[in-house]
């Protein structure tokens, strides 16, 4: 299987067909996904996609970063690994003065 490209800057009206055609034109697109916010559901301008082979995805990183789409510069490059997200955050966890 091949590597995921991420992409960001991408217009929020795109669509996960448009980006999976953007990058058709490279290769053998696996899969296309644009990340929402869950709880608008409104795009938040990056995305990623998978291709079938390295090659496929070093040649749509070479072609694609830097270019446009939708009037919004795209930045492209291979996807890091997901980093393990640490503690909660927010609220609670202290003692309460009973009084």
């Amino acid at each position: 299987m091949g590597s995921k490209i991420y992409v960001g800057g991408l217009p929020y009206s795109a669509t996960e067909q448009e980006l999976s055609d953007l990058f058709g034109r490279h290769g053998s697109v696996a899969s296309a996904r644009i990340i929402t916010d869950k709880f608008t559901g409104q795009s938040r301008g990056f995305g990623f996609v998978e291709m079938s082979s390295d090659a496929e995805v070093q040649a749509a990183v070479a072609a694609l970063n830097g270019t446009e789409m939708g009037g919004r510069t795209l930045t492209v490059n291979e996807a890091r690994p997901q980093e393990p997200r640490t503690g909660g955050g927010g609220f609670g966890g202290g003692k309460r003065d009973p009084y």
